[in-house]
């Protein structure tokens, strides 16, 4: 068994200080340690995007990330994007659309998409679909789920949802 360290992160907005392995998972971590159950656990290789996170501001993939080596660094989950005043506009867009049917992958997809409006608010679908191409769903058929994205990505292009 690995020997437990101190680790201080800033997970969604507060700082947090853990005593853990530091090769477990980010993962196990949030949703263990943290009980932010919102991020997912799915396929534990990296290859559906369920377990994402923003890690300072980046889509990261939490199942592949060992928490010993994001020390002091800013942790966000699908927790951590809605504010006071109401929900994100993704998820806003999300509602409105419909655009999650089981809703397992939706947390790593709107994290994803929220990475992507604050490095290229005016993203085109190319960029969206490419964006999303880490994020498996199988229940929606994507169509919901691009027209959710379009509805906050076109009006930053000079279009209309």
């Amino acid at each position: 068994m690995d020997d437990v360290v101190p680790v201080l992160l800033r997970v969604n907005g507060d700082d947090v200080r853990l005593h853990v392995p530091p090769t477990r998972t980010l993962l196990d971590v949030v949703r263990e340690d943290l009980d932010l159950c919102g991020t997912k656990h799915g396929c534990d290789v990296g290859e559906c995007g369920a377990c994402t996170v923003l890690l300072d501001g980046t889509p990261r993939l939490s199942c592949l990330t060992l928490v010993g080596t994001v020390e002091g660094r800013e942790v966000c989950t699908i927790e951590g994007i809605a504010t006071p005043a109401g929900l994100h506009p993704i998820q806003e867009a999300f509602d409105r659309r419909v655009a999650a049917q089981c809703g397992y992958c939706t947390p790593g997809i709107v994290l994803t998409l929220v990475a992507l409006r604050a490095r290229m608010p005016d993203a085109s679908p190319g960029h969206i679909r490419d964006a999303l191409g880490s994020n498996l769903c199988r229940c929606t058929g994507w169509g919901a789920i691009l027209r959710a994205a379009e509805d906050v990505f076109a009006p930053c292009r000079g279009g209309t949802a």
